[in-house]
């Protein structure tokens, strides 16, 4: 016999044997044919235990890897320098950086800041 959690299997063949009867002295294979001693199964624990990411808790669900938004007095990291030209100055060269703001089936939005005169303006994708 084998023993996978509260499941009890023949050795001999594989088959789920039936659960163990009060008045049973035998448990036998129906499969088989194999016997075996249900005194084996009378002290048998059963003990379980959950992953810790099996019950999320609501803080960690609604913790986000992606940072979707800024408030007005953080600033944005220093983006890559693009050859876009600056609508305020002229300036051909400007530094970019993107966010994730809608859906992920949608684009993602773009943020352009001149490194010129400071101008900043955003592109939806």
């Amino acid at each position: 016999m084998s023993v996978i959690g509260s499941l009890i299997f023949c050795t001999d063949c594989g088959n789920l044997l039936d659960s163990i009867a009060a008045s049973s002295r035998v448990l036998n294979c129906n499969q088989c044919g194999a016997s075996y001693p249900s005194n084996d199964f009378v002290n048998l624990t059963v003990t379980t235990k959950s992953s810790e990411t099996a019950f999320p808790s609501s803080l960690r669900q609604k913790r986000s890897v992606v940072k979707t938004t800024l408030s007005r007095d953080e600033q944005a990291e220093e983006g890559a320098t693009i050859k876009e030209k600056c609508p305020q100055c002229g300036k051909d060269e400007m530094q970019y950086y993107s966010l994730q703001l809608r859906s992920a089936d949608e684009g993602a939005t773009i943020f352009y800041s001149c490194t010129d005169c400071g101008y900043k303006f955003s592109t939806n994708n």
